[in-house]
């Protein structure tokens, strides 16, 4: 079994604690790595390497940084197989999801650093002043477990090309497929760093006085955390936090294909997407209509190993994710919903879970109102549009919200949903421009092309006039 090892200055090496961890392969339940619990020592090493490796980082031409970072992508692109069968393996991932969402990462990461060769990191706004734009320094990326290789490239990108460097730590419960992400790596010593562990490398990577930006994607409690820190040191966070995010479904679509359409943005990665449509609202013109045709596309998720192709539904990432689901399904039917499909948990080896549809939920629910992070659909009819939006607006969360309506009015209506992003009759839909910040709950901080590089950077004014005649 082997033990995984921290990315330091260019040196791989071991963890300086002497706590570790197993990860488990959550369809098999077996040991696939041993994981540093992280330490203390670890980060500062980390962060001494990327303050080091910084100026000289900053020092190269952006044309130079741009190429070397599109060389990584295009290694990473070659090698998206390998990649999405490791995140497989560490959570659940079936391989040809990984794949599709690892090749577009790589493809978003070079389109991504290529911003920078337009990017104004240099203006003159009036006579007599420029704007620079400088890099922050040494920078923080924590990244989630649910697309370990997507998010890293996803924050990486911008804070590189800026001229940053990067301390790296991936979750404690995914950590082999970063290490796998930057042994591809060609760049100089110490521009990225990975420093393994749980939040006993996270904490002290955040409070590290050194770091100008921690990039945070994660729980709310977590996000919290980590933004009081980077606050009481006057330093920057971006967060991306939970979603509980509403889909409203207008009379007047077609109720079948909007189901099959619904059905995938609720149970794809086995509803492991923060994005995740986890609300559901439908008009009762059309609502037992596409009831029976979201079940009938549940039941068409087939459950098993990731490495089968055949396989629709993985695992959840572990049992204690698979908890969280089990309570929330529970308390839906105490409270008087009805599981329309699915709601058991299945018998043998691995945290497995079958697509759920729930009808009769109301907003007393668990499954209504906090975040569950799994392959459940639960339906509440309303009586109009004006009411779904009302009730999809209802939440202290705000990360995204999908509509499928033919209304023209109720599209632009559809831009008044309080989220970082609205989808209308397409879930995640945009492309490399598209910019956002979440609401609520959901976390701070505006990223995505432009504001990401706004964000990897600060503003400098500079003020000359000529000097006066004879001095």
């Amino acid at each position: 079994m082997k033990t995984l090892q921290n990315l330091i200055g260019g040196i791989w090496e071991d963890s300086r604690g002497d706590a570790f961890h197993e990860v488990i392969n959550p369809a098999t339940e077996e040991v696939v790595a041993r994981c540093p619990s992280g330490s203390p020592e670890d980060v500062r090493q980390a962060v001494d390497a990327a303050v080091q490796a910084q100026p000289a980082w900053a020092a190269l031409p952006v044309a130079e940084r741009v190429e070397l970072l599109s060389r990584w992508a295009d290694t990473i692109a070659d090698h998206a197989e390998e990649l999405a069968e490791i995140e497989c393996r560490e959570m659940g991932k079936p391989v040809a999801l990984g794949r599709t969402f690892i090749a577009g990462a790589a493809q978003g990461f070079k389109a991504a650093v290529a911003e920078a060769l337009d990017y104004r990191f240099e203006e003159t706004v009036t006579d007599g002043t420029t704007i620079l734009r400088r890099p922050l320094g040494a920078t923080a990326v924590i990244v989630p477990w649910n697309f370990p290789v997507p998010m890293a490239l996803g924050a990486l990108g911008p804070l590189l090309a800026a001229g940053n460097t990067v301390v790296l730590k991936p979750s404690e419960r995914s950590p082999m497929s970063a290490v796998r992400l930057l042994e591809l790596m060609e760049l100089p010593p110490g521009v990225v760093n990975l420093v393994l562990g749980d939040s006993r490398a996270g904490a002290p990577l955040v409070a590290d006085e050194r770091i100008g930006l921690v990039h945070f994607t994660g729980s709310v409690e977590a996000g919290r955390r980590v933004g009081a820190e980077s606050g009481a040191l006057l330093h920057r966070s971006i967060l991306e936090l939970g979603g509980k995010d509403p889909v409203v479904v207008d009379a007047g679509v077609d109720p079948v294909a909007t189901a099959a359409a619904v059905a995938f943005g609720a149970f794809v990665n086995t509803g492991q997407i923060c994005t995740s449509m986890e609300r559901i609202y439908v008009h009762r013109d059309i609502a037992e209509e596409f009831v029976d045709a979201l079940v009938d596309v549940a039941g068409t998720f087939a459950l098993g190993d990731g490495h089968d192709e055949s396989t629709v539904l993985g695992p959840l990432v572990d049992r204690r994710q698979r908890d969280i689901v089990v309570r929330h399904v529970n308390d839906a039917v105490e409270r008087g919903a009805t599981v329309r499909t699915g709601g058991t948990v299945p018998e043998g080896n691995g945290f497995f879970y079958p697509a759920t549809v729930l009808t009769g939920v109301d907003d007393s629910m668990l499954v209504m109102t906090e975040e569950t992070f799994g392959p459940l659909a639960p339906v509440t009819v309303v009586s109009s549009f004006e009411e779904g939006l009302e009730k999809a607006a209802g939440t202290r969360f705000g990360l995204a919200a999908t509509v499928y309506t033919n209304d023209p009015a109720h599209m632009l209506a559809a831009r008044d949903i309080p989220a970082g992003v609205v989808w209308v009759n397409q879930w995640q839909g945009g492309g490399p421009e598209r910019l956002y910040e979440p609401a609520g709950d959901s976390g701070m901080g505006a990223t995505g092309s432009r504001a990401a590089y706004d964000a990897a950077t600060r503003p400098v004014s500079i003020h000359a006039v000529p000097a006066a005649p004879g001095a």
